[in-house]
């Protein structure tokens, strides 16, 4: 029976990961991964989604091409290649994924995996059945999507984010239920190749956990590019048929579209793992850890989606180096949640870190708040993408740095700075002293700044 230090139970962010800093640790280490190493984010979400987003942003700089002085009289679509860019470089990458186990020295081993015991992993692959020892293992199975009653998928006209993305024609008209970084994601990527879309979400905004005005923003611009979005409206059921579907609204509207797509969010991967039978502690497919992701049995851990919300690439990764390290005796401080960036990849872009206004107030601040429309900023209007604005939230007793809210160009990319300066407990005095270069998108976090302060320069 072979044996190893560590048995990480899925390939995706959080578990390759967590493999290859273990080894970096002197552990010999084994990934089980029973579909495709890179898990959804690599196969079927971040990454290929971010391919066919970018597909979109060439689209736009087409269509727009003649306020830069170019004129494009004629262009076609080749939908097919447009989807078959995004599943190339995935992949690129899930080859890339497999190189780095290798030079690791991590053995990867395909199969379906279930816990037997406490020191023991049997992984099925072709109904082959193989015993493996363990010191410990990390549970990174990751999450599918969720939906409710009256809205399963089939696969063909009530989709998932799997289909949406491989779509062998595009269709003229989609409903989206939910209107959360997936949906809305989506939602930009149909609307701009032409697609008739309709978003759907049951409570008052758009991007709920946003910051309301980043919610507000987007849904104006998204509604001037005609996306029909339907806030405070639950859905009662999806009826398929032979052509198209029809949404149930709890209003009594019903929405026709070619294809509807659940997009509601996702629920942990914790059937079959054998966890119920030892008495790991999960709760709404959810496995319960502490700040160490390590359960209520000691030498099983878990990470990423399911371990519970947020779900993000970034976190798992995250939190697959805090369980190597902890099991491996290496210092660390565990988990924190309160300086975690959140992306959404449409056009214009959103990123936020930190409290949003409405939760600064609820937990007693005192605040003030600045703003800086990138309309105002030279950079933006130099690229021709002026749409948005970066928002900050400080603490007015002590000028630290509580949330920032973004919404426009390189919000994704930006967002750092404000997760750095906050990690670093940096105020907004010191924020005024780094000299930000001219001319670039980072100036409209310093402008910001600044607002709250009544000091802006440039409006």
């Amino acid at each position: 029976m072979d044996k190893f230090d560590v048995i990480v139970i899925g390939g995706g962010p959080g578990g390759y990961v967590a493999a290859i800093r273990a080894a970096q640790l002197g552990k010999r280490v084994a990934v089980v991964e029973k579909e495709h190493l890179g898990g959804i984010c690599l196969n079927w979400g971040c990454i290929p989604t971010k391919s066919l987003l970018k597909n979109s942003e060439v689209l736009t700089y087409i269509k727009n091409a003649s306020k830069y002085g170019i004129d494009i009289k004629d262009y076609s679509i080749n939908w097919k290649k447009v989807i078959k860019r995004s599943r190339d470089v995935s992949r690129r990458l899930n080859k890339g994924i497999e190189y780095l186990l290798k030079k690791n020295k991590i053995d990867y081993i395909q199969g379906t995996a279930k816990v037997l015991d406490n020191n023991k992993v049997e992984v099925n692959f072709n109904n082959k059945k193989t015993v493996y020892e363990y010191l410990d293992v990390i549970v990174a199975t990751g999450a599918r999507p969720n939906y409710f009653p009256g809205m399963e998928p089939n696969g063909k006209n009530i989709i998932t984010y799997k289909e949406a993305m491989t779509l062998e024609e595009q269709p003229k008209s989609l409903a989206i239920i939910g209107a959360g970084a997936i949906g809305i994601e989506f939602a930009d990527f149909y609307n701009n190749f032409g697609t008739e879309v309709t978003v759907i979400e049951a409570l008052p905004n758009i991007l709920p956990i946003e910051d309301e005005e980043v919610s507000l923003e987007l849904k104006s611009i998204f509604e001037k590019r005609k996306i029909n979005i339907k806030t405070n409206t639950m859905v009662e059921k999806i009826e398929s048929l032979k052509t198209k579907v029809k949404v149930h609204l709890n209003d009594g509207n019903i929405i026709e579209a070619d294809k509807a797509l659940v997009a509601i969010g996702v629920k942990g991967n914790t059937e079959g793992l054998g966890l119920d039978k030892l008495g790991v502690d999960i709760s709404n497919n959810v496995i319960n850890v502490n700040q160490y992701m390590q359960t209520n049995i000691d030498n099983i851990y878990a990470i990423g989606d399911v371990a519970g919300p947020p779900w993000l690439a970034h976190v798992a990764s995250a939190e697959g180096m805090v369980a190597a390290e902890y099991l491996s005796k290496y210092k660390t401080s565990g988990m924190e949640y309160d300086n975690i960036p959140g992306c959404t990849y449409c056009h214009p872009e959103v990123a936020s870190i930190g409290l949003t206004e409405k939760e600064a107030k609820e937990k007693g601040y005192k605040i003030k708040i600045g703003k800086f429309p990138f309309r105002a900023l030279g950079k933006a209007m130099a690229t021709g993408d002026t749409e948005g604005f970066v928002k900050v939230v400080f603490d007015s007793k002590y000028g630290e740095l509580l949330g920032c809210h973004i919404i426009g160009p390189g919000a994704t990319d930006l967002i750092i700075e404000a997760g750095i300066a906050r990690k670093l407990e940096t105020t907004w005095d010191e924020i005024l002293l780094t000299v930000h270069p001219h001319p670039t998108l980072s100036e409209a976090f310093l402008e910001a700044t600044a607002d709250a302060l009544k000091e802006a320069i440039h409006i």
